[in-house]
Formats: C-alpha cells, sequence, structure tokens
C-alpha cells in the first residue's frame, strides 16, 4: 500500500493525527472518523440519506456536518464535500465563503480551471498532486469570488461535478 503524501507536497500543511481527529478541520486523511479510502464507519452518524443514482457510486452524510457529504465507491470513501452550509474549514481556516485571494495565497501553484456551469470569475482549484494518486484538495470558487464548495479525495471522484458524475 502507497503512503500518502504529507500535506506539505498536497499543497497543505503536514497533517497531525490531532487535526484529523477534530470534528470541524478536514483534512488530506478525512474528517473525524470519515477517512479518504476507507469504509465508511459502521457505528458513526454517516449513512446514505434520500435517493441515490447508482450502486456503484453512492453518498453518505450526516445530521453532525450539514452542508457535508461524502462520496463512496467500491465500498470506500473517496472524496469529502463541503457545501454552501458547512461551518467546517481547512486547518488554514479556510471555509465556504473564504475569498479566491485568501485560497491562492495559502495554496499557491494550485492549477486553474474554467467552472464547468459558472461564468469566471468562478474556477476550480486544484492541488498540483491531485493526479499521483493520493488524496489531495480542490477548491471551488463561485462567480461571486468566494468559496462555494471544498472537495478532499482521490482521483477521479476528486473532480467530479454533478456528485457521482
Amino acid at each position: 500500500m502507497a503512503v500518502p503524501p504529507s500535506g506539505t507536497e498536497a499543497g497543505l500543511p503536514p497533517t497531525s493525527a490531532e487535526e484529523s481527529a477534530r470534528p470541524d478541520i478536514l483534512t488530506l486523511d478525512g474528517l473525524g472518523g470519515l477517512k479518504i479510502g476507507q469504509p465508511v464507519p459502521a457505528a458513526g452518524p454517516w449513512a446514505e440519506r434520500g435517493a441515490q443514482t447508482s450502486d456503484a457510486c453512492r453518498t453518505v452524510s450526516s445530521p453532525a456536518y450539514p452542508g457535508v457529504y461524502a462520496i463512496v465507491t467500491d465500498g470506500k470513501v473517496q472524496r469529502i464535500t463541503l457545501g454552501q452550509r458547512s461551518k467546517v474549514k481547512l486547518a488554514e481556516g479556510i471555509g465556504v465563503g473564504a475569498s479566491d485571494a485568501d485560497v491562492k495565497k495559502r495554496f499557491a501553484g494550485f492549477r486553474e480551471e474554467p467552472h464547468k456551469y459558472e461564468e469566471a470569475p468562478a474556477k476550480y482549484l486544484t492541488a498540483p498532486n491531485a493526479a499521483n494518486g493520493s488524496s489531495a484538495l480542490r477548491v471551488e470558487i463561485g462567480q461571486d469570488g468566494k468559496v462555494k464548495m471544498i472537495h478532499v479525495g482521490l482521483m477521479p471522484v476528486l473532480t467530479y461535478v454533478e456528485g457521482c458524475a
């Protein structure tokens, strides 16, 4: 099994065990007990809710984390997404609503791509290591120049733009 890179290699500071265990901090490892590359914990608040689009790709959410969902394929968490109602942040203090300038200041060197559904200045900012097989960060900027969503996960699921698609 390959050892994931340190947070520094992925455009984030090193992940400490303390940070990855904090329920309000999203790291490259995951969010609280929900870990990238691992099955959804059997004992915990994460569960499938609502309609699912396929058996191959499922989403889970938790009432304890409003605005957060995870994508699960092959029985393992592939991506965790912070959405509009989420109060969870990255260790750097970046969360939904942060400015594009703040993201660029903390994550210089991220690859910039046009947004699939919104006109510029909306865009995606993706960690340069996203294609190397380890967990990476992707930030979605809206037309207002603010963080709309934050994704941490594995390719290709990291770049899905419509949940499981």
